[in-house]
């Protein structure tokens, strides 16, 4: 009697709902869906976080290796919005130093770190910054990396 109470009212909720739901009780099947959080990879669009002029990057290849880049490391990218009167141009290819990755990244104390966003510093092709401020927090994993000029410019590190 359950069994076609159920169902019988499923249908009915179905023809209610347009179709959205399977069962009348959405909790005992449903499964929730998760974003992962991967590598900084081909066409990933990078917010830049200094005032070289650039807004969004997406970057075109990871100088690290197959897999992508991760915090610190450099990778080319294009410009797809900038702001005007800028030092770089929406359509012109840059070096960057990823800041800030949201991909979990394990530290030696067994603490993790996670970014809410993908952030990069525009560099040009010796490593020197193209802007002359870094805005928001970046990790203090960029001192291994010998970018030393990012921490000493920027807001906040953690």
């Amino acid at each position: 009697m359950a069994a076609f109470l159920r169902s019988k009212c499923s249908s009915v909720g179905r023809t209610l709902m347009g179709g959205l739901g399977n069962n009348l009780f959405g909790a005992v099947n449903s499964s929730v869906e998760t974003q992962i959080r991967t590598f900084i990879q081909m066409r990933t669009n990078l917010k830049v976080v200094d005032n070289s002029g650039a807004k969004r990057v997406m970057c075109i290849q990871s100088l690290r290796g197959k897999k992508g880049a991760r915090l610190g490391d450099t990778i080319i990218g294009s410009v797809k919005e900038a702001q005007p009167r800028g030092k770089v141009k929406k359509g012109d290819v840059v070096y960057g130093v990823v800041v800030r990755a949201a991909m979990k990244r394990g530290r030696n104390d067994g603490s993790e770190i996670q970014f809410d966003d993908n952030a990069i510093v525009l560099v040009n092709n010796k490593g020197e910054l193209i802007g002359t401020r870094v805005f928001g927090p970046v990790p203090h994993e960029l001192r291994k990396k010998k970018h030393l000029k990012i921490l000493a410019l920027a807001e906040h590190i953690v």
